[in-house]
């Protein structure tokens, strides 16, 4: 069985029942669940106060067990006061003999694009305590690609897409569309050249996710990439005035300017069903009549 920590960088977890029930949970399957206190920590809107939400990064660098799975609580807001402060170095060192396998996603984003930017640290999307381990009913397309992300050095995942007939590969690495936008400009963006670039957000209208996509390719960052992979975009439906206007009119829009494959229909993102993926690791993309595959290799895994 397995270690978790829990860490609480962002916001202060409202719905303590469903975090009790993801600890149950993990618990009763097996797992041991430490650094509970996070939980109920509050300051504000947030999980606690800088100090001690800074902390909870800090401390990775500290933990000995190998193994272990960090988990953030929840998302919200607050990874981006604490970015100017973590020392990425010590967590980057800490991370290349028996690495930490840290998931999590939303806003959680920022760290783990900080993490790859200046450490090439891989972590995991997926996942997080509340939201999903502490859900009504755990879904189990989502604990079993979790368990297969963390027990595989060579995994894949398949969906039914749309989108160009593609075969190409490079680093995987994305995550929150919001995240990803306001991080440009700054320390923690990864320079990732010839990727491929997957993206997930919630309660954004289509024109905002058409906003922020054009920001990335204005940019230059995504003709960059090698393929750009698209995952769910809970909240999104268009209203009367949008008059047939919706995510499919974006990504026609979209790919009528980019010089590369954009490929939607993943599993990904703050859907109950989502699969993990090792942001940072080795990707394979196969896109044909038959669907899509990722096939990803290069990320820490659990020790047997």
């Amino acid at each position: 069985m397995s270690r978790f920590h829990l860490i609480a960088p962002s916001g202060y977890c409202i719905n303590q029942q469903a975090a009790s029930l993801g600890i149950q949970r993990l618990e009763q399957a097996g797992h041991q669940v430490e650094n509970t206190a996070v939980v109920g920590r509050r300051y504000q809107r947030f999980a606690g106060t800088e100090a001690e939400r800074l902390a909870d990064i800090t401390e990775l660098v500290n933990l000995t067990m190998p193994g272990t799975i960090v988990m953030p609580v929840r998302g919200g807001y607050g990874a981006s006061r604490l970015l100017a402060h973590i020392d990425w170095q010590a967590l980057a060192a800490r991370q290349q003999q028996d690495p930490l396998l840290i998931c999590g996603h939303s806003d959680f984003t920022a760290i783990q694009c900080g993490l790859l930017a200046l450490g090439k640290v891989i972590t995991f999307s997926g996942p997080m305590l509340a939201g999903n381990f502490g859900a009504p009913e755990l879904d189990r397309f989502t604990e079993d690609h979790f368990w297969r992300a963390l027990r595989n050095a060579v995994y894949s995942v398949a969906w039914r897409s749309e989108g160009p007939a593609c075969h190409t590969e490079g680093t995987l690495w994305g995550g929150n569309l919001a995240m990803l936008i306001s991080l440009i400009g700054t320390p923690w963006m990864p320079k990732i050249e010839n990727g491929i670039l997957v993206l997930e957000d919630i309660n954004e209208h289509p024109f905002r996710v058409e906003r922020m996509l054009l920001q990335l390719f204005d940019a230059g960052i995504l003709n960059r990439q090698n393929a750009i992979v698209l995952g769910s975009f809970s909240g999104s439906a268009p209203n009367e005035y949008d008059a047939g206007y919706d995510l499919n009119a974006v990504y026609a829009f979209l790919r009528e300017r980019l010089a590369i494959p954009l490929i939607t229909g993943l599993d990904f993102g703050h859907e109950q069903r989502t699969v993990t993926l090792p942001l940072g690791a080795h990707a394979v993309l196969r896109n044909d009549a038959n669907g899509a595959q990722l096939t990803l290799s290069g990320h820490p895994v659990l020790k047997s």
